[in-house]
């Protein structure tokens, strides 16, 4: 019996808790991380005693997990097939780095979420890296700027804890087309249809933007753009709902005269007492700084 114990304890594979997975039900975690398991041979394995937990034998699906527990499973992790690697798009630059979270300047063209298995996105190139990788809110594909990327579990929640509070100042700066007013506030609520956002007073969700002109001429503008609430495309269709879309924004109302739409996500301000800095800018991407000097506009941010 004990020579089987030993051959039985030689089929299993170890796998040590995180903190990502702290207090998580066994069975749950099981089915997360091995997707290619069947359920039924999960609670199976629980059932007969064959996952061992601290070195003890576990019958309870709704067992708790902790970080720092040791679990023998008799499935191997699967090999992971190699993602494909991306170049043309430049590197990521990171802008703020800590254990719990990394604070990027997203390139225009890349996705912070894969839209296939395995391709190429924000989060794809962060967990190359780091393993984990947590989007805590989004920026369109041809959306530059400051992009928050959770690396735990546990700082993931607490982000989009604070977002969701609103306790997060986000600011975006647009090339708008016309003579912008000094100021603007948009309050019209929005609603997603089939192919894109809409304003409807009657079905949507609130939506809040705060619009300050920084220079303009009689043709175009640059604006700064507070977005109180976080809608998908809540910039995008304010201005172009207000008479001002964005250049180069052709699912809203603009010509095609830049290769996107010309918004970026320029910074973030966090409550003063949730990370060493609070304050965190991207510089402005080359093709919005190529339009200001081709208008000929001196900009002080």
């Amino acid at each position: 019996m004990e020579r089987y114990f030993i051959k039985f304890l030689d089929m299993l594979y170890t796998i040590n808790i995180s903190r990502d997975d702290n207090d998580r039900r066994l069975d749950r975690f099981l089915r997360s991380r091995f997707k290619w398991v069947s359920l039924g041979d999960i609670m199976k394995s629980i059932r007969t005693g064959s996952i061992i937990i601290n070195s003890k034998h576990s019958k309870k699906p709704d067992l708790h997990i902790y970080e720092g527990d040791e679990i023998l499973v008799p499935w191997s992790d699967k090999k992971i097939q190699s993602r494909k690697k991306f170049t043309d798009l430049g590197r990521i630059k990171i802008i703020y780095q800590s254990e719990d979270l990394l604070i990027l300047n997203k390139p225009a063209g890349l996705l912070v979420q894969p839209d296939v298995k395995n391709g190429d996105s924000v989060i794809t190139r962060v967990k190359d890296v780091f393993n984990n990788a947590y989007a805590v809110h989004r920026l369109d594909r041809n959306t530059t700027g400051v992009l928050v990327v959770a690396l735990h579990g546990d700082t993931l929640r607490k982000l989009e804890n604070i977002f969701k509070l609103r306790t997060v100042q986000k600011y975006y700066i647009a090339v708008v087309s016309g003579s912008f007013p000094d100021e603007l506030t948009i309050d019209a609520p929005l609603k997603k249809n089939a192919q894109k956002v809409e304003v409807d007073y009657k079905n949507g969700l609130n939506a809040l933007s705060i619009c300050k002109k920084l220079v303009s001429n009689s043709k175009y503008s640059l604006v700064m753009i507070n977005l109180k609430t976080g809608r998908t495309h809540q910039a995008r269709v304010h201005l172009a709902y207000s008479g001002y879309p964005i250049v180069g924004d052709t699912k809203y109302g603009f010509s095609k005269i830049s290769k996107r739409p010309l918004l970026h996500a320029y910074k973030l301000i966090f409550p003063s007492d949730f990370l060493d800095s609070s304050s965190f800018t991207a510089p402005l991407p080359d093709d919005i700084k190529n339009f200001i000097d081709l208008q000929k506009w001196h900009v002080s941010l």
